[in-house]
C-alpha cells in the first residue's frame, strides 16, 4: 500500500466505503461503473490511464470477509469481480520456460490447475498471497492476513498456449499441464459456482451489502 494512502487512512479513518463503482473483468481490466452501468448490471468503462491503473494495482487488498477492494486514499472502494480476484497471462520466457503474470504485473506460481464447465482455466496459488495483502498494512483495521490459497483465471487469449503445454483427456477437463521441466500439474474439474466458496472470496461486495441490510 502506498505511503500516501496509509497517511490518508491515519488522518481520515472513518470515511464511508463504496460498492459497485469498480469492477475487475475476466481479462484483468479495471472498469469504472457509473450509476447507469450499475442499474443495468453493465461491466462499465475500461480504465485506460496508466498511472491510475498502477495506483489501483498497488493498493488492491482483501478484507477479513474475503471482499477485495482498492484503497483510494482514505476511502475503501470494494471491487466487483467478473470471475476471480486475479487474472493471469501465460507466456514463454527465454529458453521456453513458462511464466504466469497477474493483472498487477506480479509473478504467479501455480500449485494446482482447474478447468470449469465452460472450459475456463484457473490456477491455484497455495502459498500466502503476498501480492494481495502485505505485512506493512497489518495495522489497517479489517485487512485480512494472506489467504491460505488464492485463485487466478487464465486470460482467454492464452487458452491456445495453455493447450500446447497440456495433455488433455477426451472430456477436456482432466489431464496434465506441463508447467516446468519435471513439474506436471494434474487438471482438476471445478464448477464455476463453487469457485468463490472454495477460495474464500466474495464476487460482489455490492450484493453482499444489500443482502446484509
Amino acid at each position: 500500500m502506498d505511503d500516501i494512502v496509509k497517511q490518508a487512512l491515519a488522518r481520515w479513518p472513518n470515511v464511508p466505503h463504496c460498492t459497485g463503482w469498480l469492477l475487475l473483468d475476466a481479462r484483468g481490466h479495471w472498469r469504472l461503473r457509473d450509476e447507469a452501468d450499475q442499474a443495468q448490471g453493465a461491466p462499465g468503462t475500461p480504465i485506460r490511464h496508466e498511472a491510475l491503473i498502477g495506483f489501483i494495482n498497488r493498493n488492491y487488498e482483501r478484507d477479513a470477509n474475503g471482499q477485495w477492494f482498492f484503497q483510494n486514499g482514505p476511502q475503501r472502494v470494494y471491487v466487483e469481480l467478473e470471475y476471480t480476484p486475479w487474472v493471469v497471462r501465460l507466456a514463454s520466457a527465454n529458453g521456453g520456460a513458462l511464466t504466469l503474470t497477474d493483472q498487477t504485473g506480479q509473478p504467479f506460481e501455480p500449485a494446482a490447475v482447474y478447468v470449469d464447465e465452460h472450459g475456463s482455466v484457473l490456477f491455484e496459488r497455495a502459498l500466502p498471497d503476498t501480492a494481495g495483502a502485505s505485512a506493512d498494512v497489518a495495522d489497517v483495521a479489517d485487512v485480512a492476513a494472506p489467504a491460505p490459497a488464492s485463485v487466478a483465471l487464465l486470460h482467454d487469449h492464452d487458452l491456445d498456449g495453455f493447450t500446447e503445454h497440456a495433455t488433455l483427456a477426451e472430456d477436456g477437463a482432466s489431464g496434465t499441464f506441463h508447467w516446468r521441466a519435471g513439474s506436471a500439474l494434474p487438471l482438476q474439474s471445478i464448477a464455476r459456482a463453487d469457485v468463490p466458496a472454495r477460495f474464500a472470496f466474495v464476487p460482489s461486495p455490492e450484493q453482499a451489502e444489500k443482502a446484509a441490510r
